[in-house]
């Protein structure tokens, strides 16, 4: 007897009770989504399956799935190669992407604790998941699928869509027209192109009309194909950066019940639509179990220990060759599901918010190149005219709850006082732009250029998502040259340490005695550089590759000068993050201080170069500054 056959013998199978059964699928998609008399079908298809703790219910590499099944109770481990890739509980489904596929089972399904299993067969199981509101399911079902058959020839593994940022996986330019377009011209456009979707401009805004809207808005409700698009359009549609990662996006999508966002560069450029086709072939994430644990966190207790989960993720990534901008925004998007989480525990607590408000992440999280050793750097913004004596101290207050919440999980808050629990950060929309003005159009006040620096580095993570509302306040920034002169000085004020002994300098006492400072040396000129020339651009929000690439285009720096910049800036992440993995492995708290005598003398001597020439790039840019003030 195999050990799967010993476990499945192990397993009690019981007549169903139907009422039970169906009461429980309606209140779990995609069984809530069905017609009851469906569901009640499914209910009497149904035996129970009970598991042990420990148990095997099928595995990895053996014989298709033949049946679809439902947790009703306990806890099913999805297990790859000995390594748990996702926990899943009551009302989830699994087993089915080898059922669809007829392929073996790319993982291995484990009771992690005593667990009761409804067993659905093939036949009603199809029936369920080509109903419309299951697409969802089967999209996340094939996170987890191999492609290839037991015994196949090894090959190269495509690349994975999931650590691919979504401008790589556009495959046709974007289709658009103005709201006025008829839905005959709109269809017209989507069947020509061909196309599932089409973008619909609103000025400030965009509209979506996808193919399921056709059916759903314009067919089933017989609207006429002479009304404008504007009249059946999603809209605000939601959009994603061009840098997102292809698993996060999917997740938003799987979240949202959306199959189209529309990608948006830092300019307001449409320069796609993404689909959820287009990232199906992502396979099981490294931080989807770890959201999803944070997702299901009931208490700030819960969230520190599923939290303990992050450094060890970082090293895993690091060492499966995992490159150190894709970990960082991996990185980065933990701590959005983090921060949402926490602030949806803290409203669960305290009376309906007064005015409606958003959460901003400022600095490397907002850029997503955040590390093990970054400090997280945050505002609010609320919007209405609500009175600030109502308003301020109800979000004052969360957001010392939630900083509190962080501090809990192991994360460091922002050492110079850039938080949302710093009455200063929590402002009205009215009251961020009035402040942002007056630095604009007075760049010389105290503190000015080093708080324009902090809020156009600003992005949403909870609450209302349309556009940056920090950051988009200094796309005036490109008309003002003196503000922009000011900005390009404070960008040269952070040198490399460049020098005469070995070409590197390290700090000469305290305790990082010998040591280079990675960030402030390496990684913050660069940064500081890329925002300057982005605004210079127009671009305001962008993670600093994305700022260099628009700097370049726009001609607000030379190619060469750009092409410097972004593989110095490549060279200082690797190193950052290699040295951060080094420390968390040894238990020590990871920090950006590098000791040059650890490394080898070919990566010292490419560090001392790229160190030279981010200094050259920075010299040429002062001397062009120096002749323009002539």
């Amino acid at each position: 007897m195999t050990a799967e056959q010993d476990d499945r013998a192990r397993a009690s199978r019981h007549p169903t009770a139907p009422s039970d059964v169906v009461a429980f699928l309606s209140a779990h998609p995609p069984f809530d989504a069905l017609e009851e008399s469906d569901v009640e079908r499914v209910a009497a298809s149904a035996d129970v399956e009970f598991f042990l703790a420990g148990s095997t219910i099928f595995s990895q590499s053996t014989q298709p799935v033949e049946h679809l099944r439902v947790v009703r109770t306990g806890a099913v481990e999805i297990v790859l190669d000995g390594r748990v890739l996702d926990m899943l509980g009551a009302g989830e489904l699994f087993g089915h992407a080898s059922m669809l596929s007829g392929l073996p089972p790319g993982f291995t399904a484990r009771a992690q604790e005593d667990t009761l299993c409804y067993r659905i067969p093939e036949a009603v199981a199809r029936v369920v998941l080509a109903q419309p509101a299951s697409v969802r399911f089967v999209a996340r079902s094939l996170l987890a699928m191999h492609e290839a058959l037991p015994g196949a020839p090894p090959r190269s593994p495509a690349p994975d869509p999931a650590n691919r940022p979504v401008a790589t996986l556009i495959r046709d330019p974007p289709l658009l027209c103005s709201p006025d377009t008829t839905i005959r011209e709109a269809a017209a456009k989507m069947t020509a192109a061909p196309a599932t979707s089409i973008v619909i401009e609103l000025g400030d805004s965009l509209g979506i009309l996808t193919d399921r809207d056709l059916r759903s808005r314009v067919i089933a409700d017989a609207v006429p194909f002479d009304a404008p698009v504007s009249s059946v359009m999603s809209a605000p549609a939601y959009t994603v950066e061009p840098d997102r990662l292809g698993g996060d996006v999917l997740l938003e999508m799987l979240d949202r019940g959306v199959r189209h966002f529309p990608v948006l560069t830092a300019s307001r450029e449409v320069i796609g639509v993404i689909e959820a086709t287009d990232l199906l072939a992502v396979e099981t994430l490294s931080s989807f179990y770890l959201r999803r644990a944070i997702s299901r966190a009931e208490s700030v207790g819960d969230l520190a220990r599923a939290l303990q989960a992050l450094r060890p993720t970082v090293v895993a990534l690091h060492q499966a060759r995992v490159a150190a901008s894709s970990i960082a925004a991996i990185y980065s998007v933990v701590l959005d599901s983090l921060t949402r989480r926490l602030i949806e525990l803290a409203l669960a607590r305290v009376a309906e918010p007064p005015a409606e408000f958003a959460w901003l992440a400022l600095g490397s999280q907002s850029r997503r190149e955040a590390t093990p050793g970054s400090d997280v750097d945050s505002a609010i913004v609320w919007y209405g005219d609500v009175p600030e004596e109502t308003v301020r101290p109800y979000l004052h207050e969360l957001a010392t709850e939630v900083s509190r919440g962080l501090g809990e999980c192991g994360i460091r808050l922002d050492s110079h006082g850039a938080s949302a629990s710093d009455l200063l950060f929590v402002r009205s929309i009215e009251s961020w732009q009035r402040v942002a003005r007056s630095w604009i159009e007075d760049p010389t006040r105290e503190q000015a250029l080093i708080l324009v620096s902090v809020l156009v580095d600003s992005r949403p993570v909870w609450g209302i998502h349309s556009g940056n509302p920090l950051s988009d306040t200094f796309r005036s920034a490109r008309s003002r040259p003196e503000l922009l002169h000011l900005l390009a000085r404070f960008a040269l004020s952070h040198r490399p340490p460049t020098g005469f002994l070995r070409g590197l300098v390290v700090e000469h006492d305290g305790e990082h005695r010998g040591r280079l400072d990675l960030k402030n040396g390496g990684l913050l000129p660069i940064v500081d550089l890329a925002r300057w020339a982005g605004m210079a651009a127009g671009v305001t929000s962008a993670a600093t590759l994305e700022r260099l690439r628009a700097a370049g285009e726009a001609g607000t720096l030379p190619t060469a000068n750009v092409r410097t910049l972004e593989d110095a800036f490549e060279l200082f992440t690797e190193l950052r993050m290699e040295h951060q993995v080094e420390q968390l492995q040894a238990g020590i708290e990871p920090d950006d201080h590098l000791n040059p005598d650890d490394l080898s003398q070919l990566a010292r001597a490419h560090l001392r170069e790229a160190f030279r020439a981010v200094a050259s790039v920075q010299k040429r840019i002062a001397a062009e500054l120096s002749l323009g003030m002539r």
